[in-house]
């Protein structure tokens, strides 16, 4: 019996809320509930009340561009380089100094074959800016040799930050292709 009176209690509570919740509908008050009117979305954000709308200007700069690469192919032949070679884990680092002119060697550089790396600048303005092999580029596993150089500095107006290993069939091709600028430390 006692369960039975829970049950119509329940019953009764539910009749009492469920008009309340279906506005316009029969017995009890509804509470104030409002839409918001639908517009289509175009895409564009709502003006915040209080800030700019949408289409003014800001004074925000827009944030700098990334350096560009050197471009591959013939270039002035100006750079002025820190070159530093470890031969192997432990190894002393070897630093060469090249500083080129229209692809002519300045009196400041030193480099075992400053002309021969000059010469490759110029030919070559991307030399030192080897593309980073993406993931679906297979490269050879193979083994070079435990050398590491990094390169920086600015050839031809534009910054150079490189790093040159030989851990595998891509990055010794790279290092073979800047062979002259990484002098003869720069290994086979």
């Amino acid at each position: 019996m006692r369960k039975m009176h829970l049950q119509a209690l329940a019953l009764l509570l539910a009749a009492a809320v469920l008009p309340a919740c279906s506005p316009g509908q029969g017995g009890g008050t509804p509470t104030a509930t409002t839409a918001a009117p639908t517009t289509p979305d175009t895409g564009s954000p709502a003006p915040s009340p209080g800030g700019p709308s949408p289409d003014a200007e800001t004074s925000v700069p827009a944030p700098a561009p990334e350096p560009s690469a050197a471009p591959s192919g013939p270039g002035q032949g100006n750079a002025e380089l820190a070159i530093n070679i470890i031969p192997a884990e432990g190894e002393a680092e070897i630093s060469y100094t090249l500083v080129c002119t229209d692809g002519v060697p300045a009196a400041e550089s030193v480099h075992p074959d400053a002309d021969a790396a000059c010469a490759a600048l110029k030919e070559n303005a991307g030399l030192l800016s080897p593309a980073t092999p993406g993931t679906d580029q297979a490269c050879t596993q193979q083994y070079g040799g435990p050398q590491k150089a990094m390169v920086t500095g600015v050839v031809d107006g534009i910054p150079v930050e490189a790093s040159f290993s030989r851990t595998d069939g891509c990055a010794i091709s790279s290092w073979d292709a800047a062979k002259d600028v990484l002098g003869e430390a720069g290994g086979a």
